[in-house]
């Protein structure tokens, strides 16, 4: 007989936290996105209260987000209601909840530099746009489109460096970023399977 590996532990703690809720959850009407959608904004919060230097409460308020993160999955299956899109919103929104806690340990430790702020936040969307397409082509989808890809980027960041307006340029990157986040999520919304 052999040991069970990590993944295997991973799995049945997972069944054994989600099992005694997910009848009730199934029965209540709530959508999965829902969850998801809750756990982000917890860990948002999360990130908010790890900023301004409450480490123990955030770390408390992870777990709960973890929990949410837990649960969306699991009511899809349990509701028959799992999608392409669906695991790769799951997938993009664990992206920018980690990426948030992050963003808060990040202002704790280096206040008052908001450019390091902005610089972050353009890193993680450039990284999410690239990630959503990805995801997406490895669950068969075709995910090209969007106002700001990676030629869009690079041409904005180079010429915000060779006219001197590194702060400019950083700020148009940060909202044509997540629009484009935003097209590819609605985009694959409309052709989930």
């Amino acid at each position: 007989m052999r040991a069970p590996n990590l993944a295997e532990l991973r799995a049945n703690l997972a069944l054994r936290i989600t099992n005694p809720v997910i009848g009730i959850l199934g029965k209540s009407g709530i959508k999965p996105d829902a969850l998801t959608f809750t756990g982000l904004a917890i860990n948002i919060g999360a990130a908010y209260v790890i900023a301004t230097g409450h480490f123990p409460l955030g770390g408390i308020l992870i777990l709960v987000a973890g929990l949410f993160d837990l649960l969306d999955g699991a009511l899809a299956r349990f509701a028959k209601k799992t999608t392409k899109f669906g695991a790769i919103l799951d997938s993009a929104v664990d992206r920018i909840s980690e990426a948030a806690i992050f963003c808060g340990l990040l202002v704790w430790y280096m206040p008052g530099r908001s450019e390091i702020l902005l610089i972050f936040a353009v890193l993680i969307g450039s990284f999410l746009v690239s990630y959503i397409r990805a995801r997406a082509e490895g669950l068969g989808l075709e995910c090209k489109g969007g106002l700001f890809t990676r030629a869009e980027r690079v041409i904005v960041l180079a010429v915000g460096l060779l006219v001197n307006q590194v702060i400019i340029a950083l700020w148009i990157l940060v909202v044509f970023v997540y629009i484009t986040v935003v097209q590819r999520l609605v985009y694959l919304r409309r052709v989930r399977s």
